[in-house]
């Protein structure tokens, strides 16, 4: 790695200043920041990393006001073993649980799973190899090159560092994402207050809407109905140390009222409106699962490469609903 300074913050308020000067980042967990470095994926070496961990207060988990909040710096491993947690939301525990590895999860954070950069091989090749338009470059490279793992809805359009509208097909990889969509939570931020589905974003260097010198402190999640039945699932070509090729969480509220949100299939988590639509009210039945799960992929744009992520939406949501 290059030369960088290093700033211990003690609250969120030297953290915020110090993330608005140029070419600071944040860093908290520091498994994405760290391979990002090592390799020098971006334009720009950082200047300056901003430690997050030293910051008091933002680990807790906690019911409060009729919400379960958890700190943006709640490691994954604590999630997925804590029981406040599993008894609430048990699928955003067991999505924690199958992110990376045992020691990793000891280390990686809630706030830094969400916020983390994308995955996508052009943009994560070493030595920024391909300058692509989430870099701040002209094009994206895997628009025509090896799509297999990208968006099958179609590509995020954004506004790029020379001030015209680029494209980018890389999909949005955080793991704890589709369970904490589908219970519709929101993200608490040292500026305000998101739903979550207004919380991701594409843009430079980022995948999320949070502007320089903010901040994500907390995540709530609202207490779901008695009787409310959830599941999480994933799939993946390992079964170690992998990101989720797809990933499907499922919640079904009493009045069947169900939620649906995929994750690893378009460039943000997704939330598969028209299957829900489909389902809304009915008794489930084998046929119906089904169907949802058609619908699930409605409005989908699949390259020729990654046209196979069509059927395992289907396949998983067809499957956790009759789970259910």
């Amino acid at each position: 790695m290059r030369p960088f300074n290093h700033l211990n913050a003690a609250s969120l308020e030297e953290a915020s200043a110090a993330l608005r000067e140029p070419g600071a980042v944040a860093m908290a967990g520091g498994g994405d920041l760290l391979g990002a470095l090592k390799d020098d994926i971006a334009r720009e070496y950082p200047r300056l990393v901003v430690n997050l961990k030293t910051i008091p207060g933002l680990d807790g988990i906690e019911i409060r006001d009729g919400k379960l909040c958890l700190g943006a710096l709640c490691l994954l491993g604590d999630l997925s073993r804590n029981e406040t947690v599993r008894a609430v939301a048990p699928m955003v525990a067991d999505a924690a649980a199958k992110c990376a590895s045992p020691a990793l999860r000891e280390n990686t954070t809630l706030g830094g799973n969400l916020c983390q950069l994308p995955r996508c091989w052009y943009f994560r090749k070493l030595l920024n190899r391909f300058d692509c338009a989430r870099k701040g470059g002209e094009r994206c490279f895997a628009m025509t090159g090896d799509n297999r793992y990208h968006s099958v809805f179609g590509p995020a359009v954004f506004e790029g560092c020379d001030g015209k509208k680029h494209a980018c097909i890389a999909v949005n990889q955080a793991e704890l994402a589709p369970g904490l969509l589908a219970l519709e939570a929101e993200v608490v931020t040292s500026a305000r207050t998101l739903p979550i589905g207004e919380f991701f974003g594409v843009g430079l260097m980022s995948a999320t809407v949070l502007e320089p010198g903010e901040l994500v402190t907390e995540v709530r999640i609202p207490l779901p109905p008695a009787g409310t039945r959830m599941a999480y699932k994933r799939f993946s070509f390992r079964k170690s140390i992998d990101f989720p090729v797809v990933n499907v969480a499922v919640a079904i509220l009493p009045g069947n009222e169900y939620r649906i949100a995929l994750g690893g299939v378009a460039p943000i988590p997704r939330r598969a409106a028209a299957a829900e639509a489909l389902l809304a009210g009915k008794e489930l039945t084998p046929e119906l699962a089904a169907k949802a799960g058609e619908a699930a992929v409605e409005g989908a744009k699949p390259t020729e490469a990654n046209a196979y992520k069509l059927q395992l939406v289907k396949t998983l949501v067809k499957r956790e609903l009759l789970a259910l």
